[in-house]
């Protein structure tokens, strides 16, 4: 076990009920309000804490829990408002350092609030972080309240009865079963907390002027005139009522407190007012007030967190539900939104003023409206868990400029976009910001590719734009998914039929030409000088009918996952172009699969065009946009076709050799850096990642030496220099290859030797690899995705070719899976060019150990494997690289506000 590291920062984090707390470390000055924890509990609970009904047990029990720090004991503590809710504490085992001893106690009157779990919680993640691999408890066989929260954690725990004791045995490996755990009772406390603001009984507005033009007094009229049934009251001490809406002198004086307050008040006065709503015990404020400076937003946010209250901003545009018996709009937006079922979270106003009047008039509307501004707070992954849970939402709609946390983001994502479509414009997509890189893993590991290997891992929709992004919504919302990615495209003009099966082509979709049968069908009911090929061209003359028979019977037939049909007016026919419409929207209900049409004379970019029986069709502007559309919808269909993956535990792993090989190299080098090809080859076997055999050799005769040990079948040998910082050898000229007798070992040496005259600590000797396929793959540790893998072609031309996929750790068979078939170079692995498939498990296990790699030690910023030689018969690592960087292990699961 480590020693005794320094006290964790507080955080603060939410109840089950909504309340926020702040849990600390116990310090000496607790001594007194910790005695009276324990002597205002009840004789019974004092029975249950500890064993004995007396008194006497309280003022040890605080001398024991703020004695002077020492190793093996960590103390939590949870408090509002200055009071000690609950306490929780470990004792490590002297004769088992990893085991340690768990007490838990909470205030009288707090039961059934989850303040326990919470601190358990938080004290699971500080000792796993020590060191310690398990929990014991002893408790009464009556004291049901923590043997159930032993039993609920979601950890693996284990009793022992010994007559009215209970011996509780706690096993302190986080899996998801414990993350689901963890996550379940976040979500119940997260939305409880989201109600005062998503659900006000009563709002107040600060900083609504008389004189119209003022944002203050935009939002009250927005609220007044929408007709909110709550209690509403404006705040300014220089009236008695504005807009026909009763004005109080301060949030203080109000007749009640109220859920919500919106403050549009100067930036200079936003601390206070904060602090003010705080003491007068409301539970959430939105701040559409900016200009705040550091001081000024720091006031801010302390407050809201001293007084529990939920904050949407500042800098924001406000908030709004149309949910019956809550609509309210407290917005600047020019108009108010439409009733309906799509969620939306924005940080930009300007975004959210499109996206509202966008899905108003697609007929859409929302539920939810937040726009989160500079987003101190609440965040997209609490609206993604409201949304969830109202009743009302089926279509979640985000433009996040930044990530507070998006690994808990990814794993709120995977579950919601099951239930739902979540799509999101991803903004800043291109490589402007792209660091000038170390290594091959750096260099790939854009922030493009980060964020797409987020949306595609959770299932988000991730479009360029905001009109793409309505323009997926609409299908999404409207139609049902298509099976799979074959299109037919049904056209009365052949120009526009070719554009739109461009289109198509383009955004890799499916135009397979109709079954001869199909064919037959379609020729049957079209008029003479049609054709049935993919376009399928009905021609000018076609008539309102014939289009609708071949709409049903291609929508109806098997080898057709979608139809879409474009259609240009004319004058050729007696069908009209609304008769051409109506043949596509005329019953007969919802059919199975998504019909689309593209109308090319349309004004909008894209509507929704009523069903007789049924639910609306889109029709796009242009045939790329459907294109687009239709590509997206293929992909969430067969994203949630997938089995959810789980995370493997790979065999072999020492994980504690690991963590002390990176210590030993952090406390010798405080300052990190790149591992020397020993301590390399140690964490590869750490994690049985497969190497090439190799020595080190630091003059020539040790060269010669391990050239003789380790020589291949035919006999042939490679050399690498090596000093400190070297990274791509190929660049430097710091390899030599295929050396097949003493004489050359000797020369090359001595080449390398002279070259890098001072620079040089030694060399790298190796055997020759066979031939095979050379590969890469990498780890790189953003600061705030967390590890991303990289894989793809490897050798010297791998930032060249830039063939990459990428994935965050940690990964599931299915992210492994999509890691080796998303490159171009896949085929190359499943023996398309005529030999066998190379090692798949082999090459499997690898990025499996990688990631596990990656996720056991936070220091680890990049790990380069390149190349992987991946063969028929095995997959073997020739050339490693990694850096260590001293960085303290954060737990992205851990619940705590922002």
């Amino acid at each position: 076990m480590k020693d005794d590291t320094p006290h964790r920062p507080a955080v603060h984090a939410l109840l089950t009920d909504g309340t926020t707390v702040r849990i600390r470390a116990v310090e000496p000055r607790d001594h007194d309000q910790l005695e009276g924890l324990y002597a205002e509990m009840s004789p019974d609970n004092r029975r249950l804490r500890f064993f004995s009904a007396g008194s006497r047990s309280a003022g040890l029990a605080a001398d024991t829990v703020c004695a002077p720090a020492r190793r093996g004991h960590r103390a939590l503590l949870a408090e509002r408002a200055g009071q000690v809710l609950g306490l929780v504490e470990y004792h490590a085992d002297a004769d088992a350092p990893h085991t340690a001893e768990l007490a838990v106690a909470v205030a009288d009157g707090l039961h059934h609030r989850g303040v326990g779990t919470l601190l358990v919680e938080h004290l699971v993640s500080a000792a796993r972080t020590d060191g310690i691999t398990a929990f014991t408890a002893d408790a009464l066989s009556d004291n049901h309240e923590v043997l159930r929260l032993f039993a609920d954690l979601g950890l693996t725990a284990t009793r022992h009865f010994d007559g009215p004791e209970v011996h509780c045995a706690i096993d302190l490996h986080v899996d998801e079963t414990y993350l689901t755990a963890s996550e379940a009772r976040g979500r119940t406390a997260d939305v409880a907390s989201l109600e005062p603001l998503l659900k006000p009984r009563s709002i107040a507005v600060v900083g609504a002027g008389r004189r119209p033009g003022s944002v203050g007094r935009a939002l009250l009229h927005h609220l007044h005139e929408d007709g909110f049934t709550g209690r509403l009251f404006a705040v300014n001490p220089a009236t008695t009522s504005i807009l026909g809406v009763p004005s109080y002198p301060c949030v203080g004086a109000l007749p009640v407190v109220p859920d919500l307050v919106i403050v549009a008040s100067p930036a200079g006065t936003v601390p206070a007012v904060a602090e003010e709503c705080g003491k007068a015990g409301v539970r959430a404020l939105v701040v559409v007030s900016a200009g705040l400076d550091t001081e000024q937003a720091e006031a801010l946010l302390t407050a809201c967190r001293t007084h529990g209250m939920r904050l949407v901003g500042p800098n924001c545009l406000g908030v709004a539900n149309t949910a019956p018996g809550y609509r309210f709009d407290a917005t600047f937006a020019a108009a108010h939104p439409r009733a309906g079922t799509a969620g939306v979270a924005v940080q930009s106003g300007g975004i959210g003023i499109a996206l509202l009047e966008g899905l108003s008039r697609l007929g859409i509307g929302v539920s939810t409206f937040a726009s989160l501004g500079d987003k101190y707070d609440v965040s997209g992954n609490d609206l993604l868990q409201w949304w969830e849970s109202d009743g009302h939402t089926d279509l979640a709609l985000l433009h996040l400029e930044s990530f507070g946390n998006p690994r808990a983001f990814s794993r709120t994502a995977r579950r919601v976009t099951r239930r739902m479509p979540v799509l999101t414009v991803d903004a800043g997509r291109t490589d402007a910001g792209r660091r000038a890189a170390a290594s091959h893993t750096a260099a790939a590991a854009t922030g493009t590719m980060t964020r797409q290997a987020l949306f595609t891992q959770a299932g988000v929709t991730a479009t360029r734009s905001v009109g793409e992004l309505l323009e997926a919504a609409a299908l999404l919302h409207a139609q049902p998914l298509p099976a799979g990615t074959r299109v037919t495209v049904l056209t009365n003009a052949g120009g526009a039929g070719v554009l739109a099966a461009d289109a198509c082509a383009e955004a890799g979709l499916t135009l397979n030409p109709p079954s001869p049968e199909l064919a037959d069908h379609l020729l049957a009911a079209l008029p003479a000088g049609a054709s049935a090929g993919n376009p399928v061209d009905a021609t000018a003359a076609v008539t309102e009918d014939a289009l609708h028979t071949c709409v049903e019977r291609l929508a109806g037939h098997p080898s057709v996952d979608a139809v879409l049909v474009a259609l240009v007016p004319t004058a050729v026919a007696a069908a009209t172009g609304d008769d051409l419409v109506r043949a596509v929207t005329r019953g007969p209900g919802r059919r199975a699969k998504p019909v689309i049409v593209v109308r090319l004379e349309q004004d909008l970019p894209v509507t929704l065009l009523p069903v007789t029986d049924g639910e609306a069709i889109p029709s796009y502007a242009e045939p790329q946009a459907a294109a687009r559309a239709l590509a997206h919808a293929a992909r969430r269909a067969a994203w949630l076709a997938r089995p959810v993956g789980t995370v493997p535990d790979p065999d072999d792993i020492d994980t504690s050799r690991a963590h002390a090989l990176a210590d030993d190299f952090l406390a010798r080098q405080s300052d990190g850096g790149w591992l020397d090809p020993r301590a390399c080859a140690e964490l590869l076997s750490c994690y049985g990642i497969p190497q090439q055999p190799w020595a080190w050799a630091e003059s020539e005769e040790d060269a010669v030496r391990a050239a003789q040990r380790l020589r291949g079948t035919d006999g042939r040998v490679v050399l690498k220099a090596h000093w400190p910082g070297l990274v791509h050898k190929s660049l430097q000229h710091a390899v030599h290859l295929d050396l097949r007798d003493e004489a050359q070992i000797r020369a090359a040496f001595q080449d390398l030797r002279t070259r890098f005259e001072g620079l040089m600590t030694g060399v790298v000797v190796q055997p020759l690899a066979s031939r095979g396929t050379e590969l890469f793959a990498g780890v790189v540790q953003d600061g705030v995705f967390g590890p991303l893998v990289v894989f793809g072609l490897g050798g010297t031309a791998t930032e060249v070719l830039a063939d990459h996929a990428a994935r965050l750790a940690p990964l599931t068979g299915q992210d492994v899976h999509d890691l080796i078939t998303a490159p171009r170079c896949a085929p190359l692995l499943f023996g398309t060019q005529g030999g066998g498939p190379l090692d798949l498990e082999g090459l499997e296990q690898v990025l499996h150990r990688l990631s596990r790699m990656a996720v056991d030690l936070p220091q680890l910023a990049e790990a380069d494997f390149n190349p992987v030689l991946a063969t028929p018969g095995g997959i073997t690592v020739l050339d490693a690289r990694i850096r260590l960087l001293p960085r303290r292990p954060q737990d992205p699961y851990l619940r705590r506000l922002r």
